[in-house]
């Protein structure tokens, strides 16, 4: 068993809560600029003396409304502005926010609401209303919704006209650490999702300790731009450490704007999923390739990892500077100015990035700290620090964490970061909380240094009919550096051999299919055409160069369409395996029962 605790934990007080801080800042600096969005072609900023007057005056709008203490209030919305001002104004009033993905089926959101006992939801749009509306009658306790979209903030503003900015205050004051915050909700594999209780000092110590961890990052003067989901705790983390932190906080309209705005808002760092530095990589050298300069990328790509590596041994040749001098004035630069000129760092979250991108982005002068965390443990537990850092892994825990491999491989966090439990379920709760430490059914190793590296999924791991245990991380990472493949799902848990699915990147398919002379296909036309086969086994080639002969995968299989958010994959942009399972069994099962091809 392995064991290792990062040094320097930074107390938080028994009264502390997330709005306290945030008033106080307002009245010694109110005109500090705290958030911007998108108006039109340009980003609009909003003093602190702002935000948190638009803050105080939803929070006395759901006062007015007679929502109590510790009662929920419901979140669907897609991330924009809106959202944080009514996080913190839930805060404000006493209340628990409950988060909904702008994605979930009126059965998800009826199971949502009702678990948590909500009694007031706000969607962002009618449509979102629409399916709200399919189970309202069966939510008799949710007494008021309102729709950003259709005047729903100056509604529940004009509920307030009767509250005092004193009450307000009052109100907030008396929260505590440990009263909750928020119910986030959770995925599982199996069964309905399961409620995380979070609370004030989850996110308050966690915010602390990021910003001693990284404070070159998370610090007055810097910025970043926010376009994940804020129904996913990722998202919620950055929203709170960025706020408390001073520094500029924009919201992004959305990921197909996002390169556009980057460009527009110039963020000085990045907080993204792994998937968001594949597309931008894999569309970087799809665009060099049909200019005709995919020699120059590939070459310039190899000697940016190339350069990191040899940066991370601590010796640099001769020859390899002079290559990246040259390549940093024909290319690197480009990438760099299309994520906006300005960012030094980037935060990866939320799924394995690979240590394949990590040196690429070192390499072009993006340095991507790689970090760890879950829901339950209000998102990050580990990250790698500017002045310490190792690719490949995810850090050292955050100042406080304590983490532990037990004897079977599966980490397990200990520290003020730790969820209080699953709401309304001690069973589950028992599961994987004991004497303080969460098990995360993650698999991981622990070096001498405390660097964590994670290794795989305790339950995902697939054992084949031989007994040989496979990994599929690796396989699948390696094979997502196509710029062809869009996702990847490793199979054979049970059987003979190893097996992939493969879905193809549309816009990378688009290119290919007119330089290919198959222009007016789609992929499903394609699923067995021999030119896009072989291009996949190119792809499965480069992957099984990581593993043994046995690990190795055998043959694959294309899919017709590519995975869909919210449906075969998280938010977070990681496949759900007992989705795709289900979904496409037989083709499974066809590639077992034809064999190998």
């Amino acid at each position: 068993m392995q064991e290792y605790t990062s040094p320097g934990e930074v107390a938080v007080a028994d009264d502390v809560n997330l709005t306290g801080p945030l008033f106080d800042a307002a009245r010694t600096a109110p005109d500090r600029i705290a958030v911007a969005h998108r108006v039109g072609d340009r980003f609009v900023e909003w003093t602190l003396g702002q935000f948190v007057g638009e803050i105080q005056a939803v929070a006395k709008g759901l006062i007015g409304l007679g929502i109590e203490p510790g009662q929920r209030v419901c979140l669907m919305s897609a991330t924009r502005l809106e959202w944080t001002i009514l996080d913190y104004a839930i805060w404000a009033a006493g209340g628990v926010s409950v988060p909904i993905y702008e994605t979930s089926s009126p059965e998800q959101v009826e199971w949502i609401v009702s678990d948590s006992g909500a009694v007031a939801i706000v969607v962002e749009t009618p449509e979102l209303r629409a399916i709200y509306d399919q189970v309202a009658d069966r939510l008799p306790d949710c007494a008021h919704a309102f729709v950003i979209e259709q005047g729903g903030m100056d509604a529940i503003k004009a509920a307030g006209t009767q509250v005092t900015d004193e009450q307000v205050e009052e109100r907030a004051a008396t929260v505590r650490a440990d009263d909750l915050a928020t119910l986030v909700y959770t995925s599982g594999t199996t069964g309905r999702p399961k409620g995380c209780e979070l609370t004030h000092r989850n996110f308050v110590w966690n915010s602390e300790q990021s910003r001693s961890a990284i404070s070159n990052v998370l610090r007055a003067g810097e910025s970043t731009l926010l376009f994940l989901p804020l129904a996913h705790i990722f998202a919620r983390y950055i929203q709170v450490a960025v706020i408390s932190a001073g520094a500029k906080l924009g919201f992004s309209t959305g990921i197909p704007n996002l390169l556009e705005e980057l460009g527009m808002f110039r963020p000085t760092f990045l907080l993204a999923v792994p998937r968001v530095f594949e597309k931008v990589y894999n569309g970087a050298q799809q665009k060099a390739h049909g200019d005709g300069k995919g020699k120059i990328f590939d070459r310039a790509a190899a000697v940016a990892e190339q350069y990191s590596r040899e940066q991370a041994a601590g010796d640099i040749g001769f020859a390899t500077k002079l290559q990246h001098a040259l390549f940093d004035k024909l290319v690197y630069g480009k990438l760099r100015a299309a994520m906006g000129g300005e960012i030094r760092y980037a935060v990866s979250g939320g799924a394995a990035l690979g240590e394949r991108l990590g040196h690429f982005f070192n390499g072009i002068g993006v340095l991507i700290l790689e970090g760890y965390g879950l829901t339950e443990t209000t998102a990050p537990t580990n990250v790698n620090r500017p002045d310490a850092f190792k690719i490949g892994t995810v850090g050292k825990p955050l100042p406080g964490v304590s983490v532990r491999i037990g004897d079977d491989g599966e980490i397990a966090i200990k520290g003020g970061c730790i969820f209080r439990g699953y709401y309304n379920n001690a069973e589950a709760t028992r599961e994987v909380l004991e004497d303080g430490w969460f098990r995360t059914g993650d698999l991981g190793q622990l070096d001498g240094e405390g660097y964590l590296k994670i290794t795989g999924r305790k339950k995902e791991i697939l054992v084949t009919a031989g007994g040989k245990n496979v990994a599929p991380a690796i396989l699948e990472d390696r094979m997502r550096a196509h710029a062809l493949v869009s996702q990847s799902m490793v199979v054979g848990d049970g059987r003979p051999f190893i097996a992939a699915l493969v879905t193809i990147d549309p816009e990378a398919f688009a290119t290919w299919a007119e330089a290919n002379g198959k222009s007016g296909k789609s992929v499903a036309d394609l699923v067995d055409d021999a030119d896009l086969r072989a291009e996949v086994q190119k792809a499965i080639d480069e992957a099984n160069q990581a593993v043994s002969k046995a690990e190795s995968i055998r043959t694959f299989r294309i899919l017709p369409e590519d995975f869909e958010v919210g449906v075969e994959l998280s938010q977070k942009m990681s496949v759900k395996r007992h989705v795709v399972t289900e979904k496409y069994g037989h083709v499974v099962e066809d590639i077992y029962t034809s064999g190998s091809r």
